[in-house]
């Protein structure tokens, strides 16, 4: 019989990959979303399911019998105000955990978190250390909390993915793509900023090493999902720019600056503008992740930056083309 792989969520952008991947491998795979599957070919493995319904959730799960679980099923947006609003990120983590207790074959289980548990350059003290500053941060510390006080009977680990990107990837991951190939990106003086970035193709590496190795330590079950080194994004800016022959241009620190304060002051009265405070915050602090863990158990990155750089280009270029 074939090893049985669970993925809640498979409709979104990571989950696409990985359902791909594990596919390709040769496991029976079962997607439960609430959303279809981007690639149409994969509606036979779908089971149409919203993860807030205890009952429906509950069916699915012990229908499909798991040997192996990886949880992504999530909002992730930033736009919710209140906790309510991401009740997938708390109500259907309390039904998953309550659900895995009903599995006594399975293996091992991933639970999905998120680098928003924490604000960017903040440096966690341990796993079990919150700092977030979005509503969706929150929802996810709440994730966390609840895996934590019903731990799984299997081996387990929670993820948290950094800023993935890749074939398949949406807003706000994609936003950076589309800014340097439209040439609406610019480098801000000769400020370097690092953060921690994913491609998708060591993402789906790094969470299957993960699944497929076991996490014993109690004091070693978060695993951040990313690439290391962490990218500077003005060397990674001009690598996409150089892919499609162009240059990024550079403005000067003061001219960005006042074109942030003009930003915030149109958004007083509601009108967007692309550039203001909080974005210039964005692209000239650092934000990195300790990957030292996740690099022990995968060390071996199957990809490239360069390599998934061509890879997302071309991808993007294929699906505009449509």
């Amino acid at each position: 019989m074939k090893t049985k792989i669970l993925i809640t969520g498979a409709s979104g952008f990571i989950g696409t990959n990985l359902l791909e991947d594990m596919l390709s491998k040769g496991y029976e795979v079962c997607n439960i979303d609430f959303n279809t599957p981007k690639i149409p070919e994969r509606n036979s493995v779908w089971k149409n399911v919203d993860i807030t319904d205890y009952k429906s959730f509950e069916k699915a799960v012990l229908d499909f019998a798991p040997d192996y679980l990886v949880h992504l099923a999530a909002r992730t947006d930033l736009d919710g105000k209140t906790l309510e609003d991401y009740s997938a990120n708390v109500v259907g983590v309390e039904n998953l955990m309550a659900i895995i207790h009903k599995l006594p074959n399975l293996k091992k289980a991933i639970i999905t978190s998120s680098k928003f548990v924490t604000r960017n350059g903040y440096k966690i003290k341990n796993q079990h250390d919150y700092c977030p500053h979005t509503k969706y941060g929150e929802s996810k510390v709440e994730t966390e909390i609840r895996v934590w006080a019903n731990e799984p009977q299997c081996d387990w680990c929670i993820i948290r993915p950094t800023s993935i990107w890749g074939p398949w990837f949406g807003v706000p991951y994609r936003n950076f793509f589309d800014m340097v190939m439209r040439r609406m990106y610019f480098h801000i003086g000769h400020i370097k900023c690092h953060k921690t970035y994913g491609y998708i193709g060591n993402a789906v590496y790094q969470i299957e090493q993960l699944l497929f190795n076991e996490t014993p330590d109690i004091n070693n079950k978060v695993f951040y999902i990313g690439d290391e080194p962490a990218y500077e994004i003005n060397e990674w800016a001009d690598e996409i720019a150089n892919e499609l022959g162009f240059r990024v241009p550079t403005m000067p620190v003061w001219f960005v600056k006042c074109l942030a304060k003009f930003g915030d002051f149109l958004g007083l009265f509601g009108i967007h503008f692309p550039m203001q405070s909080f974005r210039f915050g964005n692209m000239t602090n650092d934000g990195t992740n300790d990957m030292t863990n996740t690099y022990q158990i995968a060390p071996d990155m199957p990809y490239t930056r360069l390599e998934g750089t061509k890879a997302t280009i071309a991808w993007i270029r294929k699906y505009e083309s449509k």
